[in-house]
């Protein structure tokens, strides 16, 4: 038989779950995210080998809509420009104002990305739909930065921040 403390007791820790989910909630939306990165765009950087199919990262989210807070280098999750269901895992190559070499299908050899757009490209170069393709995006089809990997844990203290990539692709501005 159930006594008025115990359901008192299961009535309190029930209301204190529940008061707890907006802030879980909002914590998700808008600081920090564990996203799986699925492909292989971004090798060897993530998901290095065919045995571990996909590698699970913290996502930084906080802020990452200002184009002052991405830099190059930076491995982001955006929406697809042409398909918002779509989202990819990149690394930043080129911010605002920067002045890029682009490679085949991009239609011109150098590009200036324009304000509050950065130019994207994955590491494993072959096999990447990027910025190549579709061109600058804006930073407001940003997601997330990716903070640190959190699976497997073999992975652990892996260097995002080196490309494994084209290199730098940013040109002089041989006006000034």
């Amino acid at each position: 038989m159930w006594s008025t403390s115990k359901i008192h007791n299961g009535l309190r820790r029930t209301l204190i779950v529940i008061s707890w989910i907006p802030v879980a909630m909002t914590v998700n939306e808008h600081i920090c995210y564990v996203a799986k990165i699925e492909g292989s765009s971004m090798r060897p950087t993530l998901n290095p080998n065919e045995t571990i199919p996909s590698d699970w990262v913290l996502l930084w989210k906080w802020g990452v809509q200002d184009a002052m807070n991405l830099r190059y280098n930076d491995v982001i999750l955006f929406k697809a420009p042409y398909n918002p269901t779509k989202v990819y895992c990149k690394r930043i190559k080129g911010v605002q104002f920067d002045s890029v070499s682009t490679n085949y299908p991009y239609p011109r050899e150098i590009v200036q990305i324009p304000r509050n757009h950065v130019w994207v490209e994955g590491d494993n170069t072959f096999h990447s739909i990027d910025s190549n393709t579709f061109g600058p995006i804006s930073t407001g089809l940003v997601l997330g930065k990716v903070a640190m990997v959190l699976w497997p844990p073999s992975r652990w203290g892996s260097q995002i921040d080196q490309s494994g990539g084209r290199g730098d692709i940013r040109v002089r501005d041989m006006r000034f």
